[in-house]
């Protein structure tokens, strides 16, 4: 059932992709496939990792975390250098490969630290428990990779991060206490990071009063709510949105689900929300019956990250929460955020197959046929050593034939 919710979130953000992107694909590179063919070679990719991921037995992860981490820490680091990291839109988010599509660090930073943290959190065990051993390591590592992060910058991936390790750390069972205070401490370091920057003020108060600001601050809000309404509860039909020809900012990437809510209606919607209830229902589902802590805190952080990042996104586009700009998972067009959750899904689809091998019922040894106890023992037949030969103790034989009657 994994793969089958994984590949069925991935067909839909395809066609999601390309029916938002084809007008501004025409409008400015003069082609209408162009965003849809990267996605389709970012998606092969991230299936082959899935494959990949999915064989490779997850103890190897444990074993190699610290290289993948530091390789991530470097790739962080490496994409703020000037001449190197990409800017686009006032951000130095990506690095670019020659012809191919640029990668985006953050966005494999989510596996690494996921990684990391599970290999490290089980090899804690009591210690969590410990300010000096415990939770300031802890800090230490999550404010590493969010500082990095938050330089580029990129303040909603800095979230999915720091509540996704922080999930893992409490049901790794760290003190009430000392989580409570990292949550406190995490939100006040939120507030402050929201009023020293100015885009981020004008997007809380585009959450606060959208309609003051409407062609300002509010415009994009606005716009996403015109397009999940215009949908009613059927849709205006694949590939006849209205908004995304220019009205909606970014309607292939985070505001894809504006445009599914007015093509699909408030029922195609509400399916693809089934979708994504039913893969994080069965990614804990897998986690809490993983063999070992390792494999559980690895599974249960997969799929905190996605939930997480989904719920963010969506609250986002409803004007549930502020927006903060991250990508839906499986559906909003970026390759580097593709193949990242796809290679995450293939982690999930091996940890579930190594718990249902651990849950496998042992074999049951039916009782031999009556005929057979009646007879009692009978003679090896030919070409059979004997069970016991000439010889051996009388003790022995006689608790055998106690075992067949």
């Amino acid at each position: 059932m994994l793969l089958a919710l994984v590949l069925a979130l991935t067909g839909v953000g395809l066609l999601a992709v390309y029916s938002a992107s084809f007008a501004v694909g025409w409008n400015d590179f003069g082609n209408p496939n162009y965003f849809i063919l990267r996605q389709a070679l970012s998606a092969a990719a991230g299936l082959g990792l899935l494959a990949l991921f999915a064989w490779l037995p997850y103890r190897w992860l444990r074993r190699f975390s610290p290289l993948i981490m530091l390789l991530s820490l470097i790739t962080l680091f490496v994409v703020l250098l000037p001449h190197i990291g990409v800017r686009s839109n006032g951000a130095n988010r990506w690095i670019a490969l020659g012809p191919l599509p640029p990668l985006e660090p953050s966005e494999f930073a989510k596996l690494a630290m996921v990684i990391y943290i599970a290999a490290w959190l089980a090899a804690k065990g009591e210690e969590l428990k410990q300010v000096s051993l415990g939770v300031a390591p802890f800090v230490m590592m999550v404010g590493l990779v969010g500082g990095l992060i938050l330089a580029e910058p990129d303040m909603g991936t800095t979230i999915v991060i720091t509540l996704t390790t922080m999930a893992m750390f409490f049901i790794a069972g760290a003190a009430l206490r000392h989580v409570s205070t990292l949550v406190a401490s995490g939100v006040a370091g939120g507030v402050l990071l929201v009023l020293l920057e100015g885009y981020r003020s004008q997007r809380w108060e585009a959450f606060l009063d959208a309609e003051k600001y409407p062609s300002g601050a509010g415009y994009h809000i606005l716009q996403l709510l015109i397009a999940l309404g215009s949908g009613g509860l059927r849709g205006v039909g694949l590939g006849a949105s209205r908004q995304k020809l220019f009205y909606v900012p970014g309607a292939h990437t985070d505001g894809i689900f504006a445009i599914i809510g007015e093509e699909a209606g408030f029922i195609g919607a509400l399916l693809v929300l089934l979708l994504f209830a039913a893969l994080i229902w069965r990614g804990f589902r897998a986690g809490f019956k993983a063999p070992d802590e390792f494999s559980r805190l690895l599974a249960i952080g997969v799929t905190c990250w996605i939930g997480l990042q989904t719920v963010i996104n969506i609250g986002g586009i409803t004007r549930s929460i502020p927006m903060t700009g991250i990508p839906l998972p499986f559906l909003s067009y970026g390759g580097s955020a593709l193949i990242a959750t796809l290679a995450a899904s293939g982690v999930l689809l091996n940890i579930s197959r190594y718990a249902r091998a651990a849950a496998a019922p042992e074999p049951r040894l039916e009782p031999p046929p009556i005929a057979s106890m009646a007879r009692g023992p009978q003679p090896p037949a030919h070409g059979q050593q004997p069970m016991f030969r000439r010889g051996r103790s009388r003790r022995r034989r006689h608790e055998y034939e106690r075992g067949r009657t």
